[in-house]
């Protein structure tokens, strides 16, 4: 897995912040640390992660922190690699068929899915997540679907959120570019 030892994005458009996520080998895959922190919509939230993933970019556990005006709160969700989850302990089978963390926080989390999926030039892909709110740390599934549309273009869908874009990768497959969310800055 050949990354960077860390990358930088600041918010942009949707919220005020920044995000700093630092790679390193795990257990021959890949342990993920940041954090994010933001203003939006008058709100502010901080939160922290630890995200292990496996040879294959499949998330095998996700340590997530959290504060905000409503509190502190923590949450671990762990998967065998089977798409199968435990969310602090237990198993929730809504999140059944997910390979990936999505925290709402990260523009980082965008590039699990596009490893573990190594869609080829015009393949297109559905991707559903368990996604983690910034605000509350709330775990739900979220439908998404990428498709790859350039060398480093992938159009990004996700029907819930009525929101699609073109997200833009480096040679790393690191974001980018994630329209109205964030950009690159190390």
């Amino acid at each position: 897995m050949n990354l960077p030892a860390a990358a930088s994005w600041r918010h942009q458009e949707s919220r005020t912040g920044l995000e700093v996520a630092f790679f390193q080998g795990y257990e021959g895959g890949l342990r993920i640390s940041g954090a994010t922190t933001a203003v939006e919509d008058g709100k502010s939230w901080f939160v922290e992660y630890s995200i292990a993933v496996d040879a294959a970019w499949r998330t095998r556990r996700a340590e997530i922190s959290g504060r905000s005006a409503s509190g502190t709160r923590r949450t671990v969700l762990e998967s065998g690699g089977d798409g199968r989850w435990c969310v602090d302990g237990v198993p929730d089978p809504r999140l059944d068929g997910c390979f990936d963390v999505d925290l709402e926080s990260s523009s980082m989390t965008n590039t699990l899915p596009v490893h573990r999926l190594d869609l080829a030039s015009g393949a297109a892909a559905e991707a559903p997540a368990a996604y983690v709110r910034a605000g509350d740390l709330a775990v739900e599934r979220l439908e998404q679907r990428y498709q790859r549309i350039g060398d480093l273009d992938f159009a990004y869908t996700a029907p819930v959120f009525a929101f699609s874009c073109v997200l833009r990768y480096d040679e790393n497959l690191l974001v980018v570019d994630y329209p109205g969310i964030a950009v690159r800055v190390s």
